[in-house]
């Protein structure tokens, strides 16, 4: 292989791997927080949560780089000032939804409650006995609202990549059993045979639509808010290798105790043969249309901190 090749590639990588899930904040700032929880409840960290926001939106140019370039494409015609009070609003939602994750695992998930439309479907999909591939996002509280998955009865596996530096604990691990089984997609054969021998058994499988990790030939590139954006396709490769159906899923804050998870839409996938990423584009399409929509209906709780979006000579080469 020639270095040329290998310079295409890593830039690939590298372009794919823009996204991080470090947190903002030290380990003792979020040690406050679950203090207060603990003695205050949520509305207690939700006090101090307000001015933590405001300061780091007025004065960390890190926070408002993260926020921009997604709220510049939802809002494009609103100026600098109220795009300010976007940044805030978003960065208090990612908060109120740390928060409340954190609450699920100190206070115990029977402080708040989880609406699921479509639950005789959900139950009729896992019935099928082929598994399935449940396609969310990060938008509203996913952790929240997958803490009700009981009703299915199936086991539950989710897809995770923790990076080094990111303190947010998920809610089971403030104590508890964990309920599910996690996957590391960076892993080797980024946890392919975990996730096909999950569907195989039956089981479900969490995945997040919206981002993506590895080369850039994992990913197809289409049309997201006026921009090209590539995500990944391994959600409905996986369910073409094993006829499991794909539940695309959106958790939504509802209230201050309650959260919805809204099905979207179910995709069965063929299996196309060959190794070509573009029979997948339509069921990609159908996910990112979905996608918008919550975007256009719920644009504050919508948390991909980064610059998804290629630049014209990258959505050229793509192309």
């Amino acid at each position: 292989m020639s270095d040329e090749t290998n310079d295409n590639t890593d830039a690939a990588a590298a372009r794919l791997k823009k996204w991080s899930s470090k947190s903002i904040g030290s380990r003792f700032q979020h040690w406050i927080f679950y203090a207060l929880i603990r003695l205050g409840g949520r509305q207690a960290a939700y006090l101090l949560l307000r001015i933590v926001v405001l300061y780091y939106v007025l004065f960390s140019p890190t926070v408002r780089r993260r926020s921009f370039p997604y709220l510049s494409r939802r809002f494009p015609e609103k100026g600098p000032l109220r795009r300010l009070l976007d940044c805030y609003r978003l960065s208090y939602g990612i908060g109120e939804v740390l928060v409340d994750r954190a609450a699920l695992g100190i206070l115990g998930t029977e402080r708040f409650s989880v609406s699921t439309t479509e639950r005789t479907k959900l139950q009729e999909l896992v019935r099928e006995g082929k598994g399935l591939v449940l396609v969310t996002s990060h938008v509203g509280s996913w952790q929240g609202a997958m803490a009700a998955l009981g009703f299915v009865g199936a086991p539950v596996n989710i897809v995770i990549h923790r990076q080094e530096g990111d303190l947010d604990r998920h809610y089971f691990e403030h104590g508890g059993a964990n309920p599910y089984r996690i996957i590391d997609p960076a892993a080797p054969f980024g946890g392919t045979l975990e996730m096909v021998a999950a569907l195989k058994r039956g089981e479900i499988l969490c995945i997040m639509g919206d981002r993506a990790m590895g080369s850039e030939s994992g990913t197809l590139a289409v049309d997201f808010l006026k921009g090209k954006v590539r995500f990944p396709i391994s959600p409905y490769k996986l369910a073409a290798a094993t006829g499991a159906p794909v539940a695309v899923v959106f958790p939504i804050k509802t209230g201050p105790t309650c959260y919805a998870l809204n099905l979207a839409k179910v995709l069965r996938i063929p299996h196309p043969g060959g190794r070509s990423g573009e029979p997948y584009r339509p069921f990609l399409q159908e996910y990112v249309d979905a996608l918008e929509l919550f975007v256009e209906e719920h644009p504050h709780q919508y948390f991909n901190f980064f610059d998804m979006w290629e630049s014209e000579e990258e959505a050229g080469r793509g192309r």
